[in-house]
């Protein structure tokens, strides 16, 4: 029992120095971006010697990858977005409205905390080719979490039925999008409260009956 006691503590603080280098991770790719900042910055920030990262990420690419995962997911759970609880509440929801809400909701709050980073993982993999690697061309998870949504949502008493499952995964693919989110979020400078209510007045029209 103490054994495994000792192996479990060691483990949540394995947890928590990895949590602790992915933090610095991203406060110093938002402050200085990615291609100026090094792992052995990182592991100054962390409080880790520079060993600790390449033994638990292995390079720069693999801890960028790991740190969008944990961003969008909102915590380091292997749970992918379509399984994760706000998601599916939303395609349990019994009316298109109560569906887009939810669904709105629970995205607006992954692009809070996600919408930064996308422009860091833009520049990177502008300046490193091996980044774009990171997430192959053909496959846009994005795209799929918003259509999937959209053959639900569309299916529902209260969806408009002179619009497509495809028009309606484009318009939440575009308008929950992390660029227009930094557009109007930090360059127009909306308050987030007002960004989301845009949103959903926007899509309820769009795509509900009765607007």
């Amino acid at each position: 029992m103490r054994q495994v006691k000792r192996e479990g503590k060691r483990a949540e603080q394995a947890r928590k120095t990895r949590q602790r280098m992915l933090h610095a991770a991203n406060t110093l790719f938002l402050q200085h971006g990615y291609g100026a900042t090094t792992l052995q910055d990182i592991a100054d920030q962390a409080g880790v010697a520079v060993q600790t990262i390449y033994f638990t990420f292995g390079n720069k690419r693999s801890l960028l990858k790991e740190l969008v995962d944990v961003t969008i997911a909102g915590d380091d759970e292997p749970v992918a977005t379509m399984d994760r609880p706000w998601f599916r509440d939303a395609l349990a929801a019994e009316t298109a409205e109560e569906h887009l809400r939810a669904h709105i909701a629970g995205t607006c709050t992954v692009l809070e905390r996600f919408a930064p980073i996308s422009a860091i993982i833009q520049a990177a993999t502008a300046a490193d080719p091996d980044v774009a690697a990171l997430w192959p061309d053909e496959e846009d998870l994005r795209y799929t979490v918003q259509s999937t949504s959209a053959r639900s949502l569309m299916a529902k008493p209260g969806a408009r039925q002179d619009v497509s499952v495809e028009y309606a995964a484009d318009l939440l693919y575009g308008l929950l999008s992390p660029e227009l989110y930094l557009l109007f979020v930090r360059e127009r400078r909306w308050p987030y409260g007002r960004w989301e209510q845009w949103i959903l007045d926007t899509l309820l029209t769009q795509l509900c009956t009765g607007r």
